[in-house]
């Protein structure tokens, strides 16, 4: 391949462009070339702003993967230090200050989880997880002002986005500091660790330019800038939320199945471009799930492949095969195929009622205790035309009762009303 430095290519590169996953990028062709002659060391930061990552992270994360797949060195940094201070990029508002305690808790937390996607044992390329709490806590105000702070003027930092947009709101000093600090972060990698790449979505631009700017003038060498792009959605809703809220990477905060449906109940306008930013999948696998697409889209068949790869690379097989078992007992209405833990996870945020423990329980008594029927009269009437299942089955008589024996796993009764209206009933 050729290292020419006007036309250099380099095929992670080039995969990356095709994926649409490169935003901006400083000196693009020397870049190339030195991705081609050695292995990078590169990190992407991700502040500690929450228990758990969230599918808005995705992005960054998985091209630390591809970086890292193709023989290079990621570092995942936890923002120990930054997150006490808080990111006004994207943000029109000043954020809450946790305390130092929520901020530690939550560091180990997104540091557990960053191990699923990043290989920490590695032969020759492995990944190394950062805090910048490290080299942030011992700094001193002095030492701060005069080493670093004397490397930025006001005019600079006025004119980066991240700032430039908050000036008509109000921004604090603490948040006007936020962008010297990530400077410092890449300076302290790059001294350190040998780091020569930051990566970041596209809002991050003005904070990786300083830290580029910050290591030019505090001894200088290689070192270059690449974001990503923010991903949008076709219909204008913000990506990563679902009716219930964010999409978190926690399965106790956004089960399985949830997370599946997620992916499933994407826009046959986002899915191709969804398949290329968070799907291994090849650009030949990519077309003929885009040409389904567009001869074939009832099938759905882009979805539930960018379903699957998404959902087994979060959660792995075991993930995957639940998610799937109770979408098709959802489906099917047969929910007495699912284990405890698949049955609370499918029906965590369905309607639920918990009721006290009785050898027999009224139908009717029942759906109004889920609120299913407003009244007696709407009850008998749903249960009698057939709308109403317990367990999975049909039952039309409007006195039945159903035995404790009769609870899934001695604890719960299932209620479907019509094909998609599920409640859950538990026993005090």
């Amino acid at each position: 391949m050729s290292t020419n430095n006007t036309n250099t290519i380099n095929e992670l590169l080039e995969d990356l462009e095709f994926r649409g996953l490169v935003h901006q990028t400083t000196h693009r062709d020397e870049l190339a070339e030195k991705l081609q002659k050695e292995s990078v060391t590169l990190y992407a930061g991700f502040d500690p702003t929450a228990d758990s990552l969230h599918i808005g992270h995705l992005l960054p994360i998985l091209v630390l993967r591809r970086f890292q797949q193709a023989g290079h060195k990621p570092i995942a940094l936890v923002g120990g230090g930054t997150g006490l201070i808080g990111d006004p990029s994207g943000r029109t508002t000043e954020r809450s200050l946790n305390s130092d305690e929520t901020v530690a808790l939550w560091t180990e937390r997104l540091k557990g989880q960053l191990a699923r996607f990043l290989d920490f044992d590695a032969t020759g390329n492995p990944a190394k997880l950062v805090s910048n709490y490290d080299w942030i806590k011992p700094l001193d105000i002095i030492s701060f002002l005069r080493d670093i702070g004397k490397n930025f003027t006001v005019n600079y930092m006025l004119a980066k986005d991240s700032v430039d947009s908050r000036l008509a709101n109000g921004i604090s000093f603490t948040e006007f500091s936020y962008m010297i600090l990530q400077a410092y972060d890449f300076q302290q990698l790059h001294v350190n660790h040998g780091c020569s790449l930051q990566i970041g979505g596209s809002d991050q631009w003005g904070n990786i330019t300083a830290g580029l700017d910050l290591i030019s003038k505090t001894g200088g060498g290689d070192a270059f800038g690449m974001t990503l792009p923010l991903v949008t959605k076709s219909d204008g809703k913000k990506f990563g939320k679902s009716e219930s809220g964010a999409v978190w990477l926690d399965r106790s905060k956004t089960s399985v199945y949830q997370f599946y449906q997620f992916w499933i109940n994407t826009d046959d306008a986002d899915v191709v471009k969804f398949l290329k930013y968070f799907t291994p999948l090849s650009k030949e696998q990519i077309a003929a799930l885009e040409t389904e697409v567009a001869e074939r889209p009832e099938k759905r068949a882009a979805q539930r492949e960018l379903a699957r790869e998404v959902t087994r690379l979060v959660h792995g097989d075991d993930g995957l095969e639940a998610a799937e078992r109770i979408t098709q007992a959802l489906f099917s209405g047969d929910i007495t195929q699912l284990n405890e833990a698949e049955l609370v996870e499918a029906l965590q945020d369905m309607p639920s009622a918990t009721i006290e423990d009785a050898e027999t329980s009224s139908l009717m008594d029942l759906l109004i205790a889920v609120q299913a029927a407003p009244s007696r009269r709407q009850a008998r009437t749903d249960i009698e035309s057939g709308a109403v299942l317990v367990n999975g089955s049909k039952v039309t008589d409007a006195n039945a009762t159903i035995a404790r024996e009769e609870r899934l796993h001695g604890k719960f009764i299932v209620l479907r009303r019509g094909k998609k209206n599920y409640y859950l009933v538990k026993f005090a």
